[in-house]
């Protein structure tokens, strides 16, 4: 960030902002990409349109925010957190904090991405089970005659039809499998957010420094915009593989016929025999599509001054 001398109090209401917004624009995108990776075999949905197109068809405008709330909910500590520790790591790493030193930089980058995966991996686990529920519904309909083999949160058949909950799926996997429920998928996803962190920080940064402005003093907006995009889509496109392991693992609900894996390695071995490797990269498009959005929102943020403007009304 150009900002070395933001406040903290600043930084962590610009990360919320940014991450509120990011969220409610990109929410639909990322819905489709947890259904087009979940799907085995014969596939549902031809792509992100036709998942978004069936999903509004099938489960009306607010279908495809299934799951929004969770992430509404925890995107700000998660945000307070990255933004926190990279700025931690890269005072500790970096002598005077300015000096550009890429190995630095990743080190901060993964060092933020481990200290993130505390909200992470819950708020993840949580927002994938309810946006598969509609994709397994219409599963499931498909195949009524046949007797459903995948678990149910609630107990009895009648309480099935229910649109599981946030809480209900919390409750119930405290309830079952103590606080390491919650946590499932942990390793995949440091798989995946350290290797993204490592791509992405020092790669905005480079990038950004490119049309740095000795009059400004900075790069000009829209340059940090695209590098923000630029940077955040190349990071996304190549820990996709990562990320698809990481909504199987995490997808605790299967279909008919639907595999069930042991852990990463299983996952991987699985996807690469029955699904080719093709199958890694499901989902990549709108990876992309999520995750330039919500770094160009955050920039746009960050240059406006949000946390800035609001801290000053308090003064």
């Amino acid at each position: 960030m150009a900002h070395q001398d933001l406040s903290i109090t600043a930084k962590l209401i610009n990360g919320g902002v940014a991450g509120l917004v990011g969220v409610t624009c990109v929410f639909p995108i990322d819905l489709a990409k947890t259904r087009l990776q979940n799907q085995h075999g014969k596939a549902m949905y031809k792509g992100m349109i036709d998942c978004l197109l069936k999903t509004a068809r099938a489960e009306g405008f607010f279908g495809m925010y299934r799951g929004a709330a969770v992430n509404l909910t925890l995107v700000t500590p998660e945000k307070a957190i990255k933004l926190a520790a990279n700025d931690f790591f890269r005072q500790l790493l970096m002598e005077d904090g300015m000096q550009r030193n890429l190995k630095m930089e990743m080190l901060a980058g993964c060092g933020a991405g481990m200290c993130q995966v505390v909200v992470t991996s819950p708020m993840e686990m949580l927002k994938i089970q309810l946006q598969d529920a509609g994709r397994l519904a219409v599963h499931h309909q498909g195949s009524a005659s046949a007797p459903s083999t995948s678990r149910s949160y609630t107990t009895g058949s009648a309480s099935t039809h229910k649109r599981p909950s946030a809480t209900l799926i919390a409750r119930e996997l405290l309830r079952t499998q103590g606080l390491a429920g919650l946590y499932k998928g942990l390793g995949a996803t440091l798989l995946r957010d350290i290797p993204f962190s490592i791509i992405y920080f020092p790669l905005f940064a480079n990038l950004n420094h490119l049309g740095f402005n000795e009059l400004a003093g900075k790069a000009s907006f829209a340059h940090s915009f695209v590098s923000g995009c630029v940077a955040g889509s190349v990071a996304a496109v190549a820990v996709t593989p990562l990320d698809v392991l990481k909504t199987r693992i995490q997808t605790l609900k299967k279909g008919l016929g639907e595999d069930v894996y042991s852990g990463i390695t299983d996952c991987a071995r699985k996807l690469w025999i029955q699904e080719g490797p093709s199958a890694f990269m499901k989902g990549a498009g709108c990876r992309a599509l999520v995750i330039a959005p919500l770094f160009g929102i955050a920039q746009g943020v960050y240059f406006i001054g949000i946390g800035e403007r609001i801290l000053k009304c308090f003064e």
